[in-house]
């Protein structure tokens, strides 16, 4: 259980899936949300990028959520109305000299 002051609640987003030319892939018009109480939403670090052409944004954050938090990687989240994708695996961080809970990186590109 994380601390008192976790009080975001975050959506996760999990596509369904389909078959395209043999394979399974994600499908995002069927995915299907859960809100996600008790959590924390961190900013990591934002840059700017100029190529000469376009204006481009990579927002990054760290979310702490519940240990049992229903989420894995190539889910997405939403909160405060912005979109983000989860950025590597999903960690579990099991208690030892700290509070249960699962942290995930997350990315937000625009531009």
């Amino acid at each position: 259980m994380l601390p008192s002051f976790c009080k975001d609640t975050v959506t996760r987003i999990r596509p369904g899936t389909k078959e395209s030319r043999g394979s399974i892939i994600p499908d995002w018009a069927t995915a299907t949300t859960k809100d996600i109480e008790g959590c924390s939403m961190q900013p990591a670090s934002t840059s700017l990028s100029q190529d000469g052409r376009v204006l481009g944004l990579l927002d990054e954050y760290t979310l702490f959520l519940p240990p049992d938090a229903d989420v894995k990687a190539g889910d997405r989240i939403s909160y405060n109305g912005q979109l983000f994708e989860i950025n590597g695996e999903v960690r579990i961080q099991p208690a030892a000299l700290r509070l249960d809970h699962i942290e995930l990186r997350l990315r937000r590109h625009a531009g």
